[in-house]
């Protein structure tokens, strides 16, 4: 089997996880439900759709969470980061998917500049470095947050349950990484690439431009055929 084999396989057993799981939700409903305690997820964005490995949406971004040793990072902990606050704002700091949509936005021009947008540090120490304090910091990043929150509100989520624990060898970990590997078109002849008007396009960092995924890591790695035998026994249990 090739890469292309192998994505209409991955994407035949996400079919199959919908049917079980009850199908992808928007990530407000996602996070407001029950979600396992730990897993993968995978991501949808309107106007995103296969154009090599059959008919539907293609994945755009697949995560994790918990990671390191003795993390207590939960699923619906990560997703909630990612989603942003009640009032529509968010925390990109926290959220390396924020991060790299709101990047995308300010390089697409859709929004006015915001200089601190995506420094790494502490927000107060960004304040600092600014010469404002931590209310003017984050009234500079409130229209940025808030149009992010906006577009992943409207993107959906299918979860697979994995209950492992967690650390860098997590089995969550694995999926993670291989998943991320096989579809990224980094490097190599593309499969379901990104619609012309997709914003990733627009973003200042090569991996996501590239693989065609908001993902950073693993994009430009090799993948292990395995885990379409690893999804295939993890959906049987979920």
């Amino acid at each position: 089997m090739n890469r292309l084999d192998h994505i209409r396989e991955f994407y035949d057993l996400l079919d199959w996880l919908a049917i079980v799981s009850g199908g992808a939700r928007s990530l407000g409903e996602t996070v407001r439900s029950s979600p396992p305690a730990r897993g993968v997820y995978f991501f949808f964005e309107a106007g995103e759709h296969r154009t090599d490995s059959g008919s539907g949406d293609r994945v755009v971004r697949v995560g994790t969470h918990a990671l390191r040793p003795n993390s207590k990072t939960t699923l619906k902990g990560r997703l909630g980061q990612h989603l942003g606050s009640r009032s529509g704002g968010g925390h990109h700091r926290t959220s390396i998917f924020r991060l790299l949509i709101g990047d995308a936005l300010l390089s697409s021009n859709a929004l006015p500049a915001c200089a601190s947008w995506g420094l790494k540090n502490q927000a107060r120490d960004v304040a600092r470095n600014f010469g404002m304090s931590d209310t003017d910091l984050k009234l500079q990043e409130l229209p940025v947050e808030r149009e992010v929150s906006r577009r992943l509100s409207a993107m959906s989520v299918l979860m697979l349950p994995i209950d492992d624990e967690p650390g860098p060898h997590s089995r969550r970990g694995w999926i993670e990484w291989n998943a991320i590997a096989m579809l990224s078109n980094e490097n190599k002849p593309p499969i379901d690439p990104p619609s012309a008007n997709w914003l990733g396009l627009c973003s200042q960092r090569v991996h996501v431009r590239r693989s065609g995924l908001w993902n950073q890591n693993h994009v430009d790695e090799p993948y292990d055929a395995g885990l379409l035998i690893q999804l295939k026994q993890l959906i049987q249990q979920a």
